[in-house]
């Protein structure tokens, strides 16, 4: 194997718990493993970098990845970490969303034939137990596998006397009682069927692994085991994973790569020494020398903005990486007037969200726009016109970022995107101008 997978794993600060003798199952021949996801949505979100990473190392580790789309698991829904149920899905939808999130894992995985030695191939793999789930009947099910695991062993899992036991849940409802059981057969068939002897997972799934491993040793005749990685936090006890706007998707279309980018950048020095680790293939040597080197110059934020670099790239491609990085760039460029024409129009309007906007009519605009009305009369950015004229006479008045006095008249040369102006009183207060109609 080209590098030691629990070795590359402790380093990343990626190993929270490993059942004996994991390591040296992974020394004696190339292993597959799986992790499982949750197909509820069409996209992957960052909350989940974590277990892609894992399988992607696993993968440069010379072993095969197993990604598994939980199908009729998701049709239940996991208990661990949740207070309630969560809303169940059709086939069609199912089957939309694990296209989709195979296409996502591609940017992580290869997917397609690697043969590392004559009669093996670490090809990554995508499965769905809707598949082999779909066909089994409860008394089936209840007679060739609950009969092998106790009320007792499962009543002892976290997942299950957390929803119990706290006061803010509902209770659990039989359906997701029998979670465990589920992801266990899912182990017990990847074993039978693609000699997958390891799973992979958040601590908060140690559980439901384990209940795996002992559907192998009970029903298979055979050992599986577990690696679990701890729950990423933030060092603020903000939740990782998270924006003002909810969470930070794959999908550009549902997290464009603007914000994405800007939410890596705007990492902390303490969480982004964390996450270089994680979500980068950056060798340990690479990380060392550039902490080292973020220390020294921390104003420059190299920490962050390698790691935002690094992961947009991974994650949309090179080019978008260099739009947002140039979009990010351009409020402090000094050719800002030129270079913010370059932008498309919805990374303009990612970059000035929130900022106050006023529309004006093709018709208000058609002769020109005078300062005053601008800012006060067809705006009301400004309380009135007395105040726009003492702001413009104080020269406190940008358009573009390029000063003007109360004789400037904005134009359709002032246009970004043939629709947007902007307006600065000082250096604290931006407006937009929203221009309605082809000038």
């Amino acid at each position: 194997m080209s590098k030691n997978f629990i070795n590359e794993l402790g380093w990343r600060g990626m190993i929270h718990d490993v059942t004996p003798e994991t390591e040296a199952h992974l020394k004696e021949s190339m292993r597959s493993a799986y992790i499982g996801f949750d197909p509820t949505a069409d996209s992957l979100h960052i909350g989940n970098l974590v277990p892609i990473m894992l399988l992607a190392h696993y993968q440069r580790c010379g072993h095969k990845p197993i990604a598994l789309v939980g199908g009729a698991t998701g049709m239940i829904g996991d208990p661990s970490g949740k207070s309630s149920e969560r809303n169940f899905l059709d086939e069609t939808a199912l089957r939309h969303n694990q296209n989709a999130i195979k296409n996502q894992l591609a940017h992580f995985l290869d997917f397609d034939s690697i043969p590392i030695a004559i009669g093996t191939d670490n090809a990554a793999i995508l499965v769905n137990n809707y598949d082999w789930m779909k066909d089994i009947s409860f008394l089936d099910f209840i007679r060739d596998v609950g009969k092998h695991i106790t009320v007792n062993y499962m009543m002892s899992k976290d997942s299950v006397k957390n929803r119990i036991t706290s006061e803010a849940s509902e209770g659990m409802s039989f359906t997701e009682f029998t979670y465990q059981l589920v992801q266990g057969y899912d182990f017990l068939h990847l074993y039978r069927e693609h000699n997958c002897t390891i799973q992979m997972g958040g601590s908060d799934q140690w559980g439901n692994i384990t209940t795996g491993t002992e559907l192998i040793r009970r029903i298979g005749n055979g050992k599986g085991f577990a690696i679990t990685c701890p729950l990423i936090t933030k060092s603020d006890g903000s939740k990782f994973g998270k924006s003002e706007g909810g969470n930070v998707w794959l999908d550009a279309n549902r997290t464009s790569p603007y914000k994405f980018y800007q939410y890596w950048l705007n990492s902390s020095d303490e969480d982004a020494k964390k996450y270089i680790k994680i979500f980068t293939f950056l060798t340990q040597d690479e990380i060392i020398a550039l902490i080292k080197e973020h220390q020294e110059t921390p104003h420059l934020r190299l920490l962050q903005k390698r790691l935002a670099k690094e992961i947009t790239t991974m994650v949309h491609s090179k080019n978008l990486f260099e739009n947002a990085e140039k979009a990010s760039n351009i409020l402090f460029s000094k050719t800002f007037k030129d270079d913010i024409k370059t932008l498309d129009e919805t990374t303009f309007l990612d970059v000035f969200e929130g900022v106050p906007q006023a529309k004006i009519s093709k018709a208000d605009f058609n002769n020109g726009l005078d300062m005053i009305a601008a800012l006060s009369a067809k705006t009301n950015f400004l309380a009135s016109n007395g105040e726009a004229r003492r702001a413009l006479k104080e020269n406190s008045v940008s358009v573009n970022k390029e000063k003007v006095n109360e004789t400037y008249i904005i134009s359709a040369e002032d246009l970004i995107n043939n629709t947007y102006v902007i307006l600065n009183k000082g250096k604290r207060n931006t407006y937009i101008i929203k221009v309605i109609g082809i000038i």
